[in-house]
């Protein structure tokens, strides 16, 4: 099992893969893109709890699965808790609970193919700051720069609009 250090005021958008075909791309009333990737992995069009892709979406602590007005470790579900990977999880991955049992987080794998496999571009979409990952097909998806709730109280959004921040389901592991 892995050792994770959390520090529970750092909250981040949750992006959310899926694995298998809808054939309309949808599923579970969720629209994906195919990116081409080696995996056969398909990526949300959008961040959970967002209307449209250039929307932040809703800012989850790691391993719950509800937005919050606060983030501290007084009121954290996961703070130091030892987890292996939750993604699936409908305990804990954000996406799972949320959108259904077809949606999970990407692990640290998914991101890393997501990174390696697709061409990033710096650009804005209606006013919003963010990365267009367009993959080996041509195809692409929308990351806004969605900032990070990581503050003294654990209320303030910081770096919105100038860096982006999202959670993997991959526990963090301070030896690696």
């Amino acid at each position: 099992m892995k050792k994770i250090y959390l520090i529970m005021a750092l909250s981040c958008l949750v992006m959310v893969s899926c694995k298998k075909d809808g054939g309309d791309g949808k599923i579970q009333g969720h629209e994906y893109v195919d990116l081409g990737l080696p995996s056969g992995i398909k990526w949300a069009t959008r961040n959970l709890g967002a209307d449209k892709p250039e929307d932040y979406g809703h800012y989850f602590a790691w391993g719950e699965t509800e937005p919050k007005n606060e983030y501290t470790e007084e009121n954290s579900l996961t703070y130091n808790v030892v987890m292996t990977d939750i993604s699936g999880n409908a305990q804990y991955d954000a996406a799972t609970a949320n959108w259904g049992d077809k949606w999970r987080m990407p692990t640290k794998d998914a991101i890393k193919e997501l990174i390696e496999e697709c061409d990033w571009i710096c650009e804005g979409v209606n006013g919003v700051n963010g990365y267009k990952v367009v993959g080996p097909n041509g195809n692409s998806i929308f990351l806004p720069f969605s900032g990070r709730i990581d503050d003294e109280y654990g209320e303030h959004l910081l770096s919105a609009g100038s860096r982006e921040f999202y959670w993997s389901s991959t526990p963090y592991n301070e030896d690696e």
